[in-house]
């Protein structure tokens, strides 16, 4: 169900982000108007709550530095996460109980806050906060545990058909966005880069196997309480590309996982 929700989204985003109106108006005179709320669905920023004059994809020849901020539904990022330990994609002997189905190993997340001050036309900064996904699917047939001092696992004689262990996280990016002009098509290229942290909110296990159906457990896991790295965009109109990476660890307080680190990297829809 989960999924399936997802990809309405991603299906409604993407058809929003080709679409193009049939008319465009430009105007190269400024016309004093009364500011007034709305809630606004454009192709490249999402869904956003803010003021007329706060429009920042209304093609006009300048735009006047101001601040914005407002409710907003972008930057929806799909994409495959990987470990990696100690600077390698293989895992040590001792984090091996976390071998993982590459292909089936996902990131998702999305922002619904920002607020941001835009320089001119070319450059903006601003400050989001959304939420944030990694799906591990292991391979073994194991149960990570919880309420253990150190990250621990039960090898387990039952065959599961899925056996995930996630993480969710609050994340708060700070972003430097350049980007040119709207070409003739009303489009333009953005790139997009700066730090980003998280805050746990919790982990979960889930499997489902014959022999007890459906299982869900939570706890941290060790999850890394907070987490910090790197993001960076890449795309045109309503679409892109994107990468991260976090600089410590994933786990923390159990000693066997120091070094073990995370990247995701993938699609991204509304900028």
């Amino acid at each position: 169900m989960k999924r399936t929700f997802l990809t309405l989204i991603l299906a409604c985003i993407l058809a929003g982000a080709f679409a193009q109106d049939s008319t465009t108006v430009k105007q190269d005179t400024v016309v004093k108007k009364k500011k007034s709320v709305t809630i606004k669905i454009d192709t490249e920023s999402g869904v956003g709550v803010g003021n007329d004059d706060d429009d920042e994809d209304e093609d006009t020849p300048s735009k006047a530095p101001g601040f914005s901020f407002g409710i907003t539904f972008s930057r929806f990022d799909l994409g495959y996460a990987k470990l990696i330990d100690n600077g390698s994609f293989t895992l040590s002997p001792q984090n091996q109980f976390l071998s993982y189905r590459a292909g089936k190993t996902s990131t998702v997340g999305f922002d619904v806050l920002q607020m941001g001050y835009r320089f001119n036309s070319n450059f903006k900064i601003y400050l989001a906060g959304g939420i944030d996904w990694v799906h591990i699917r292991l391979r073994e047939d194991i149960t990570i545990l919880p309420n253990e001092p150190v990250l621990t696992y039960r090898q387990d004689t039952i065959d599961y058909s899925k056996n995930r262990f996630s993480s969710t996280y609050v994340r708060i990016p700070l972003a430097f966005e350049f980007r040119t002009r709207d070409d003739n098509r009303g489009r333009k290229f953005r790139f997009v880069a700066g730090p980003e942290i998280g805050f746990l909110l919790n982990g979960k296990v889930k499997q489902i196997s014959d022999e007890n159906g459906k299982q869900k457990f939570k706890d941290d896991y060790h999850y890394t309480t907070f987490r910090y790295g790197a993001v960076v965009r890449v795309g045109y109109g309503g679409l892109g590309l994107f990468a991260k990476y976090y600089f410590n660890d994933m786990f923390e307080n159990s000693p066997a996982q120091d070094g073990l680190r995370n990247m995701s990297f993938g699609l991204m829809a509304g900028f």
